[in-house]
């Protein structure tokens, strides 16, 4: 048979890998010692999979089913969809390897032929390739010996991914004598040893069943139990960002970051990259990367000191999990006692970074509050992988950081669980929410063509008002959504919005609305200048 992947065997490994790399997630942040030892090396390539698994589904989900089509996209079209996804959707450095190695393969799968040898091949050259200086007995050296030992194996395409995965395994189980910092710690390579799950995934997508294990691999020593390493004088920053910029560009760029800092891995192509470093001086990273182009999805992120011993933190009964749009209103709810995920404009979290947050909660109930429609399958990922693990979670639908906020203002833990998701829902859904934002470009909407730079008012999710000034295009807002009647306005203000508005939006329903009260909260760095909520 020939070596190849088809879209449908994608689209499995795709799921698979994901799952395995949820199951095998605090392992391989337990043993990540190298290059930091900041314990997130499994939950970074479970984001990166998961962003390239929704890409792969989302190409799926645009082909016509029968009988109009046959409901299975063209390989290449899944390939370079995976590629995509894991591309922009990298988290550090382990992340950002595996994208260039998905990246690879799909080269090679998209040319046509799609032998797999081959594609682990281009793989583990395209990785190495992208890290400014490759370490022996890392994931680089995993992928290396996975693509030697299919090009020496011959059979169907599942017969070549058991030796390239077992190739792999044998690899991971040298890093140790490769690597002085992992022989101390008594420890694999995490990146490595998550490569090989992705790759166990492979050979299951292919066989149909899990890969065989010709031999035992020792057991890792976890780090907190290692002999502690003397802290480090490496750098305090890690800066992550996607980049718009041309090859050449990109070269200055690579030639400038070496010199600012260390672990530096630049992935992608066509114009579109992900850039990886650790800097002292995170302000210059950020600004190589806007003399070679657009630099956007930024991400700085400050190395804490390890610590030798972290004493276990006592389980609490019950906990809230809230998505926020902006830093104020993460501080406000951080206040009242909930667990905050940032949502940064155009990044929406993915579902990996609810479960964390599930899981940094450290509650035996959970009530997770999405705040936002478009979360809504994510969220249920996230809450259907966290009760896989024994966490009582409870999925409130808000549709609104406003109502996610008149839920967790009724919020007691006092309460029986299911009484206090009842009264939390009840809230929220008793609380009519509202956006303003600009108009970027001319469009149709449900209340007619609005032209660029026009002010929106979206009530309940609908255009309702078109406007040519912020303050009376909400003023217009509330008063339509209080005309069905209302006892408390919250205003949610972004850092940018005019001064003064507040003040005169409260004035207008003191006067226009008797025995209504209003709270203003700011919300920092959001997406749209307000946020409205009527109960």
């Amino acid at each position: 048979m020939p070596q190849t992947l088809d879209a449908v065997a994608v689209r499995s490994w795709c799921a698979l890998a994901l799952d395995a790399l949820g199951r095998d997630r605090e392992a391989i942040d337990a043993i990540n010692v190298y290059p930091v030892a900041d314990g997130d090396t499994g939950t970074n390539l479970y984001l990166t999979m998961e962003s390239a698994a929704q890409a792969v589904e989302a190409v799926f989900a645009a082909y016509p089913e029968p009988p109009v089509y046959d409901g299975i996209p063209d390989t290449a079209d899944v390939v370079r969809a995976m590629a995509h996804g894991a591309l922009i959707g990298a988290r550090g450095n382990s992340g950002t390897i595996l994208a260039q190695l998905l990246r690879g393969m799909a080269e090679v799968v998209a040319e046509g032929d799609g032998e797999l040898a081959a594609a682990l091949r281009r793989a583990a050259s395209a990785a190495y390739l992208a890290v400014a200086h490759p370490v022996e007995g890392t994931v680089l050296s995993v992928a290396t010996a996975a693509a030697k030992a299919a090009e020496n194996a011959s059979g169907t395409p599942a017969a070549v991914a058991q030796e390239a995965y077992a190739g792999a395994r044998d690899a991971l189980e040298a890093t140790p004598s490769q690597l002085a910092v992992l022989g101390r710690a008594g420890v694999v390579d995490a990146g490595g040893r998550g490569l090989v799950t992705v790759l166990g995934a492979l050979v299951q997508a292919l066989s149909g069943e899990a890969p065989v294990v010709r031999h035992e691999a020792p057991v890792p020593v976890p780090v907190e139990d290692c002999p502690a390493e003397a802290p480090g004088a490496g750098p305090a920053f890690e800066v992550i960002y996607l980049l718009d910029a041309d090859d050449a560009a990109v070269d200055r760029l690579r030639a400038r970051l070496d010199r600012l800092g260390d672990s530096l891995v630049v992935v992608g192509g066509d114009g579109l990259w992900n850039v990886h470093v650790h800097v002292d001086d995170a302000g210059a990273a950020v600004e190589a990367g806007v003399e070679a182009g657009r630099p956007h999805r930024i991400r700085i992120t400050h190395f804490e000191q390890p610590v030798t011993v972290v004493p276990p933190r006592e389980q609490v009964q019950r906990a809230v999990v809230a998505v926020v749009p902006g830093e104020g209103l993460a501080g406000l709810c951080a206040e009242a006692g909930a667990t905050t995920v940032l949502a940064r404009p155009g990044e929406a979290p993915a579902s990996g970074e609810l479960v964390e947050a599930i899981r940094r909660a450290h509650a035996r109930e959970v009530v997770l509050l999405p705040n936002d429609a478009e979360l809504r399958h994510t969220a249920a990922a996230a809450v259907e992988q966290a009760r896989a693990e024994g966490i009582r979670v409870a999925l409130i639908p808000t549709r609104a950081a406003v109502q996610g906020i008149a839920a967790l203002a009724v919020h007691a833990p006092e309460r029986r669980f299911d009484e206090d998701v009842v009264a939390m829902t009840s809230a929220a859904g008793a609380t009519r929410h509202a956006e303003l934002a600009v108009a970027e470009r001319q469009s149709w909407t449900t209340a007619g063509v609005c032209q660029a730079g026009d002010v929106l008012g979206l009530i309940d999710g609908d255009v309702a008002v078109i406007g040519h000034d912020l303050a009376s295009t909400a003023r217009t807002v509330l008063d339509r959504m209080l005309a069905a009647g209302g006892e408390l306005v919250t205003l949610v203000l972004a850092t940018d919005t005019p001064p003064g508005l507040a003040s005169a939006l409260e004035s207008h329903v003191r006067e226009s609305h008797l025995a209504v009260d209003t709270v203003v909260y700011e919300g920092g760095h959001q997406a749209v200048p307000l946020l409205i909520g009527v109960e």
